[in-house]
């Protein structure tokens, strides 16, 4: 199990590095006039702010879930490590939102653009900066699963972690 269980974290680095790449490309490609530029930076910054607005929100539940969670983690079948992984995976999850809706909207004036000339190349622009967003929740899944089962199965040990692998 050592060898493949470290092995994990190395694959959703693999998923963020794609997220990268991608993302690169998708900033690379002609973002169309500077009207359409303009109308895109006003999506953005909205974008933006809805974000903002939504994770000061997103941050209050966020915290008095991980608070009860610890809490109540009192019993034989619940541990504090429950909030713990429940805040590792709000993190997760917002990070990857946040990726997405900053590519997201960057893709959008590209594919406008590109569908002037090439619906080609406005459809491979649109997947492309989809996948960004897919790619970003699986890598940052997989690599924040990975670590607290690593760090988990290494603080318990061994026939503690044979009862993680259950779950």
């Amino acid at each position: 199990m050592g060898l493949i269980l470290y092995t994990i974290p190395v694959l959703g680095l693999l998923g963020l590095l794609y997220t990268l790449w991608k993302s690169a490309w998708v900033k690379k490609q002609d973002p169309g006039t500077e009207k359409m530029q303009k109308i895109a930076n006003h999506i953005y910054e909205g974008a933006m702010a809805f974000l903002k607005s939504e994770y000061k929100v997103l941050g209050v539940f966020i915290i008095t879930v991980a608070i009860l969670l610890a809490v109540s983690a009192d019993s034989e079948y619940s541990s504090p490590l429950v909030a713990v992984s429940f805040l590792v995976g709000a993190l997760c999850s917002s990070l990857a939102g946040f990726i997405g809706m900053k590519v997201a909207t960057k893709a959008n004036v590209r594919t406008t653009n590109a569908a002037r000339t090439s619906l080609g190349k406005a459809l491979e622009i649109a997947f492309v900066g989809g996948s960004v967003m897919g790619m970003g929740v699986v890598g940052l899944g997989v690599l924040g699963l990975s670590i607290l089962f690593i760090i988990y199965s290494n603080t318990f040990g061994v026939s503690q972690a044979a009862d993680l692998n259950r779950v």
